[in-house]
Parts: C-alpha cells; structure tokens; sequence
C-alpha cells in the first residue's frame, strides 16, 4: 500500500533558483507543450496528477491515468549498425539478435497515432536505414498524418533519398557527422565499409533537390581531450574542427549544423554530461568551444543557421549542475517516450535500463485494452521512478519543461485554456 501524505505545498517543494538560457525554438519544449494542438491534453495529464496527489493525501485509490499515448516517440528501428564508434552513448547495446516483427511493430504505431501520437524520431540504438522495413515505417507514419524526423550516420544517404519525397515542412533529416574533415570523421566513425565525409555530404544537394521542404541538420558532438566512452576507451578531440565542420556544411547546403557536448554513460545507464573528467580545465575548455562557436556563426545566412543545444548552452553559462536538480516526478515520461526492439523506455537518457523499461519492444500492439495496460504501466512508472534521484547526475534538457508542469500540478502557476501558445506545427519532443 502506497504511504499516504499530504499534497505538497510551495514550503515542502520549493522551484529551484535557475536561469532558463536561451535556446532555439525546436528546444524550447514549453512552448511546443503549450501549443493548441497538444495544449488541452497538458491540462488533462495535469488535472489527473493533482488528483493522484489528492487520493494519496486522502488514502484513496488514485484515478486511472487518461488513456493518452505519448505526443512523440524515438523510435529506434534496429540495433544494428555499420560504424564503430569511439563516441557511441549506445555501444553496449549495438547489434542485438532481438528484432521486430515488422507488423506488430506497425499496429504499435497505428495504436499510439489513433490515441495522441504527433511525432516520430527514427533515431538511436543502431542505424536506422538497416532496417528492412525502413522505408515501409516511413510511408505509414506520414499515411497516419504523424511528424517524422531521421537521423542517420549518413552511409545509406540513398535509402533516405528514396523516402524524402514523402517528407514535408516540419519534417526534417539529421546526419550524425561530428568532425569537419575525412580524417577526423573516419577516426571518430570507423565505418565497416570505406567512406569518407565527403562521400556522405555530396547527397545533400541530390536531397534537397529532389524535395526542399524538409530541413537537413549536420549534427556535431563535441568531444575533448580526456573524455572517454568508459574507463579504457579514449576517444578523438574535435572542438578544433567546429569552424572546419560548419563551413562545410553551409557549402554542401544543409540548413543548419547543430553543435552539442559529448554525453557519457554512467555504470547506472544514465546518459550524463561529465566535464570534470576533461584533462583542460574546464574554463578552457569552455573558452576554446566559444571562440569556435563564434567564428562559427560568422558562417550563418537566410538559409543557414548554427544551432546550440540547451547542453552546451548551459556548459558555457558555468550552470550545468543546476540542470541536474528535476522535479521527483518526471512528467516528460508520459509524454515523451523511447520504443526500441529492447523495449519501450521512459527517456532516451535511459534507453535500455531496466528501471526505466514501460514494456517490451510489443508495446501499444495489442488490440483489447492496449491503452489501459500501456498507461497502467507508464502511471506505475511515473510513481516509483524518483528523478531527483535516478536523474540527479543528469544535464537534463526537459529540466525547464519538468518544473513548468510540477508548478502547474502543485498550484504555483495557474494553467487554464486560456494559456495555449501559438501553433509553431512541432510536436517533436
């Protein structure tokens, strides 16, 4: 039996002091969260965990969770992948014999879309143009009116050139690059199969040519000296390339090139930022990123943007550890959540660990009551998964979004219907 206790009150759970930085929209989740499309589901999550807070108070059976599937998923299509990476946060679970079946995977989406479902992120675990049913996965998702976004090592540049006429504005593909020239790139990536970096950008323009509406990202992790995969794997610095990186990809015309820290993971498998492990101090670590980031923005255009993840921002700011203080509760979990062949998981930070796994990899397929059992386990998950401890180590960049929802149920801020926001059309959380 659940111990009762009493609502929490603004003395018991004060909000942390922080300061919010700047971010570019598509990280901005409260916004996207107050949009009129997704709005009044946000109130209804928030009204039944007042009530649930009630019930426990008063010692009475909580309400049911609304049957209400995630707004977004990442959706990892296969383990599998064709590079090395000194770098992978997902190394201790590529290649995995456990695999889909494709159509029980397809009824999973169908089922999520029918209850909620906005967006789909093909994306983690291995590389997702290995799956056989790419292709398959992608017509269905835009046939049920759903967002979709890829991101891809880039070495099947013609698997995603054969889908990209389904793609749309709002859609968007992002190559996972980290390094500005071949070299760097084959060290980083070791792909199974010779490749260069140049081989990979020169699709750019055969993509955008082909269809100009979805938006291509060059995505870079940025890696210094001293930090390692784990113990014994040391892996490349790239901060010197950064300018390198952006210029070429301003050249080979994607729309932007996105820049954020190296993440580790933690023997508890959570996906942590760790710049005290740095053989730098850090301030110069940070001033040595800022200088290339500012350069860097020199480079921009109309149609070109560089984009700072809330991680790095905070990084520079000094005011990372603030971001690792969440709320008890983390709401995004119901919200947002990871479907892979190893399972459905709660957060992309603990992808494959067990303490956060909501059900197998047949999750949402099952056509009697899947609603019932699929909000039964994800209630059940968003009241033993204490955050302010599970995710105290890490930099979490639904930190901002958390605390607005935890105000919002504790009656710090009022949330009525009259607070949507306007519809940005983006729902990938």
């Amino acid at each position: 039996m659940t111990e009762s206790r009493p609502l929490p009150t603004e003395a018991d759970e004060p909000t942390p002091d922080r300061s919010e930085p700047e971010v570019a929209a598509r990280h901005d989740f409260t916004a996207k969260l107050r949009q009129p499309r997704l709005f009044p589901k946000v109130l209804d999550y928030v009204a039944w965990q007042r009530a649930v807070r009630e019930a426990e108070a008063n010692g009475t059976t909580p309400p049911a969770m609304p049957e209400l599937a995630p707004f977004s998923v990442n959706l990892d299509l296969t383990t599998a992948c064709n590079y090395r990476c000194d770098h992978c946060i997902d190394w201790d679970i590529l290649n995995s014999p456990i695999k889909y079946r494709h159509e029980q995977l397809e009824q999973s989406l169908a089922n999520m879309a029918e209850r909620g479902l906005e967006s789909v992120i093909l994306i983690g675990g291995g590389e997702p143009t290995i799956y056989p049913g790419f292709s398959k996965i992608v017509h269905l998702l835009k046939n049920l009116g759903l967002q979709v976004a890829i991101v891809s090592n880039g070495s099947r540049n013609d698997v995603i050139h054969g889908i990209v006429d389904r793609l749309e504005e709002g859609d968007w593909v992002r190559l996972s690059l980290d390094s500005g020239s071949n070299e760097t790139f084959e060290a980083m990536h070791r792909p199974v199969k010779a490749l260069t970096l140049d081989d990979i950008c020169s699709w750019v323009p055969h993509l955008r040519r082909k269809n100009p509406k979805p938006l291509i990202g060059f995505s870079y992790i940025i890696v210094w000296e001293g930090a390692e995969r784990e113990a014994d794997v040391p892996i490349h610095e790239n901060i010197d390339e950064i300018v390198m990186a952006t210029r070429r990809a301003r050249d080979y015309g994607f729309n932007y090139i996105s820049l954020k820290p190296f993440l580790t993971r933690r023997p508890d498998g959570s996906e942590v930022m760790d710049p005290d492990a740095a053989r730098q101090e850090l301030d110069q670590i940070v001033a040595r990123i800022r200088a290339a980031v500012d350069e860097a923005k020199t480079y921009e255009t109309d149609d070109f943007k560089v984009v700072e993840s809330i991680n790095l921002r905070v990084l520079e700011q000094g005011t990372w550890h603030e971001y690792t203080k969440q709320p008890k509760t983390c709401h995004m979990q119901a919200l947002r959540q990871v479907l892979s062949p190893l399972g459905l998981y709660n957060c992309p930070a603990h992808r494959g660990v067990d303490k956060a796994k909501l059900g197998d990899g047949t999750a949402w397929s099952g056509t009697d009551g899947v609603a019932t059992a699929e909000n039964a386990a994800t209630a059940e998950l968003l009241r033993r998964f204490d955050a302010s401890v599970e995710c105290s180590e890490v930099t979490c960049l639904y930190h901002g979004v958390n605390w607005w929802l935890e105000e919002a149920i504790l009656g710090h801020r009022a949330l009525t219907s009259d607070d949507a926001g306007a519809e940005r059309n983006d729902y990938f959380l």
